[in-house]
């Protein structure tokens, strides 16, 4: 059957991240592809991941069983990894997916990118910078947790919308800038979706959401610096300033 959707093999390190996101997380990821493969790594003989139990069985996952056979190590990296690997070398995925905050995942992520896979991390905003560059994409959790906040409120129009920005819109603007610059500094008008992709390459944990914005096109309204505009049925910018 034909599927223009990325095949994404998802791989979740429970010990890691709380559940009480896992919901919110599959939905921000099937946004993205089709989350083929499904699994949590943890010790499920720990009470410590009775709530991930739960999530795993109500969201179609796969829980994989990782021993902690000496205090203070983590089983579950070591077995994520090696799943990793393995998954890599049948060659059936377009994409993995990396849900952890740790930066012990780097060196897997990299060596995923080798091999010319997308690679796509999830984590809370206390992740390094050295796992956040190693991924083709990074999403902030609290990104994905704000935006579903956001879309549930504005089902309810008498309630207040809790989304708060992280950094105001003006902070994007040198990132914007910087991308339209190397594209090509001769170029007045960009299309808005190469624009996108070419900054999310420079920068791997660019999200409009971190700026208080659902999307590039309304970050841009919000700056005040740019002009938009559609052409042949695509969205084009340009800098006013």
């Amino acid at each position: 059957m034909a599927n223009d959707r990325m095949l994404l093999a998802v791989l979740i390190d429970a010990d890691n991240i709380p559940a009480k996101y896992a919901g919110d997380i599959m939905h921000e990821i099937k946004k993205l592809g089709e989350p083929a493969l499904r699994r949590v790594y943890g010790d499920w003989s720990s009470s410590a991941l009775d709530n991930w139990l739960k999530a795993v069985g109500e969201l179609g996952m796969v829980a994989n069983q990782e021993t902690s056979n000496t205090a203070h190590k983590n089983a579950s990296d070591i077995g994520l990894v090696i799943d990793a690997m393995d998954i890599l070398h049948k060659g059936r995925f377009d994409g993995f997916v990396i849900v952890s905050s740790d930066s012990d995942f780097t060196a897997l992520a990299n060596r995923l990118r080798e091999d010319g896979v997308e690679v796509i991390g999830i984590g809370e905003k206390k992740v390094p910078n050295s796992l956040r560059n190693a991924c083709n994409r990074f999403i902030l959790i609290e990104n994905i947790i704000e935006s579903e906040v956001d879309e549930t409120t504005a089902k309810k129009p008498k309630a207040a919308k809790t989304v708060s920005s992280k950094h105001p819109p003006s902070k994007a603007v040198p990132l914007i800038k910087d991308a339209m610059k190397s594209m090509d500094p001769e170029a007045d008008w960009f299309s808005l979706g190469p624009l996108g992709n070419f900054i999310t390459r420079a920068n791997p944990d660019f999200d409009p959401r971190t700026y208080g914005s659902s999307k590039l096109s309304d970050l841009l309204d919000k700056t005040g610096q740019f002009e938009t505009r559609k052409s042949e049925g695509n969205m084009q910018v340009r800098r006013l300033l």
